[in-house]
């Protein structure tokens, strides 16, 4: 496994990330429980989750498969660098209360201390806003996450989906507190869909932030998608339904595949060895939903690609260029 420090920060990280929003609603505990350990054991130990994983009626079940998988011993959670999220309103359907969701003090006390019993852990690693609240100044976010920074029930705050002058306004506040501010951003980001690189990866890299992409594979549009549905097999849906929708997308990703086939390269594979070319980035979140597919995102790991490569990439998946020259002169 390969490491590296997230962000400005002394943590070091797994360079893959395991995401577990599957964990729940499409794969059962058992099989979550034995990808975790399939996981630690090739010493990925960056995990991803989020408080309102599991959905509907459900949200915390995912949290709740992870603590289930730290209560086992053996050194888990101690190895694991956990990662969560608030934001996602928590109450039940119908539920008419107010509070229950957003970036208040109430709420970020509530959904920790939650989040904590569901997890079966009396810290969190990384504490991230999974969107940002418009309604709440930073000032009160940042009160907030201090004292559980001092209470120890949190050591870094990230977060996720911010735009790149939401990234500047947290840390431009939190600096204003003595304070160290947010170390990572979580936000979309893959060859399909470049535009983090405008604003977002720019003010990260300019306030120390590591990048962790989420939806590495554009929904499984960059997963070989194409070729799957030409052998008869998983036909595309969702996302990537929709954008193969397009026949100008559905060229790019047609070149793509034909690209790699010429090579000898899996797709899926390396739309993650190309974000771990980015400058920025700590670590793209994969989501296997089986053991199998974990093992074929830790075969990005070893892949080094070409700058004929990367070159090829680039003309099929053009990024926007370098901000501000790419809207300006």
């Amino acid at each position: 496994m390969k490491y590296t420090q997230l962000g400005r920060t002394g943590l070091k990280v797994s360079r893959l990330v395991l995401g577990t929003m599957n964990f729940g609603p499409q794969t059962d505990e058992p099989t979550s429980h034995g990808i975790l350990d399939a996981a630690l054991d090739t010493g990925l130990n960056f995990v991803d989750t989020a408080n309102v994983y599991g959905w509907g009626d459900n949200k915390g079940r995912t949290e709740e498969i992870l603590g289930t998988w730290f209560a086992q011993g053996g050194g888990r959670r101690d190895k694991t660098v956990l990662a969560t999220k608030v934001y996602g309103n928590m109450a039940g359907e119908g539920d008419p209360w107010p509070n229950h969701d957003r970036l208040s003090a109430l709420n970020i006390r509530r959904a920790v201390e939650a989040s904590l019993k569901r997890l079966q852990t009396d810290y969190i690693d990384l504490y991230q806003f999974h969107h940002i609240d418009r309604r709440t100044p930073f000032e009160e976010i940042w009160q907030a996450v201090d004292v559980l920074i001092q209470q120890g029930k949190v050591l870094y705050a990230g977060s996720s989906n911010f735009p790149g002058y939401k990234i500047a306004q947290a840390n431009e506040a939190a600096a204003r507190r003595g304070g160290v501010g947010l170390v990572s951003e979580q936000c979309l980001y893959n060859l399909a869909e470049r535009r983090a690189e405008m604003e977002v990866i720019p003010a990260a890299q300019e306030y120390g932030l590591g990048v962790i992409p989420w939806s590495p594979l554009h929904g499984g549009l960059l997963g070989g998608v194409i070729k799957k549905e030409v052998q008869g097999g998983r036909r595309a849906s969702g996302r990537s339904a929709d954008a193969l929708a397009n026949t100008s997308v559905r060229a790019q990703v047609q070149a793509y595949e034909d690209l790699l086939d010429k090579h000898g390269l899996e797709p899926g594979e390396t739309a993650l060895a190309w974000l771990l070319t980015r400058p920025g980035v700590t670590g793209p979140i994969v989501g296997p939903r089986t053991a199998e597919q974990l093992e074929s995102a830790l075969r990005a790991l070893e892949l080094e690609l070409s700058e004929e490569l990367l070159t090829a990439l680039d003309e099929i998946f053009p990024g926007p260029g370098a901000s501000p020259e790419a809207f300006a002169w």
